[in-house]
């Protein structure tokens, strides 16, 4: 005979699942909904609907989700931008679904594809407003260097308007030529934190700057 408690997880999962569905139904297919079960780190996905990440179920926990669980008080995460192994933009958010001791239990995370709202966006910034304007006099006080780095790369992104994902190798190329232009390979570790951000491997920005420097 089932227990209590694991009928009502079960009854919770049930409800969590229709609510994920729910969600992708209203927001369309640049919205996936993931349901994790946070006490099954190493194969975590019980659920997923929508088609953004291309994950399936049993995948492990992502790296945000194992560092937010590590935190002494575990809290939501809300807006929060992600980039995908091949450089789309994400805009996310991970609720935190627990018991009545408040102990996690499961993660309900929304993942939202921004790249095509972005590139429109880009698209129509010449009739609002001026792009180069916009790009000059951003300033982002960073704390640690990767935040100065990923500032950079938006930049340069913004100056070409559109997202990495969407960008053919020659665009891609004069991306690093910004990005180098601007000096963000001066700081340490920009190589391979910029192939995460553009969906690219760390070899190809090499390539990429040999190319851009050789006469």
């Amino acid at each position: 005979m089932n227990s209590p408690i694991a009928i009502e997880e079960t009854i919770s999962v049930d409800n969590l699942k229709r609510l994920a569905d729910a969600v992708v139904g209203f927001f369309g297919p640049s919205c996936e909904v993931c349901l994790h079960d946070v006490r099954s780190l190493q194969r975590s996905l019980v659920y997923i609907t929508g088609d953004v990440t291309c994950r399936k179920p049993g995948a492990p926990a992502t790296d945000l989700l194992v560092r937010a669980l590590q935190q002494q008080r575990v809290e939501d995460l809300h807006n929060y931008r992600t980039i995908t192994g091949n450089g789309r933009a994400l805009k996310s958010s991970t609720v935190f679904i627990r018991d009545a001791a408040g102990k996690p239990l499961f993660a309900f995370c929304i993942n939202f594809d921004t790249t095509n709202f972005f590139n429109a966006s880009q698209a129509l910034q010449p009739f609002v407003n001026s792009l180069e304007q916009s790009v000059e006099t951003s300033e982002t006080f960073a704390l640690v260097a990767e935040e100065t780095i990923e500032s950079l790369v938006n930049r340069s992104i913004l100056a070409l308007g559109k997202q990495p994902a969407t960008m053919t190798t020659e665009e891609k190329t004069r991306l690093i030529g910004l990005l180098q232009q601007d000096g963000v390979f001066r700081l340490k570790g920009a190589v391979e934190q910029v192939a995460r951000l553009v969906g690219v491997s760390r070899y190809t920005v090499y390539n990429y700057l040999r190319k851009i420097r050789t006469p």
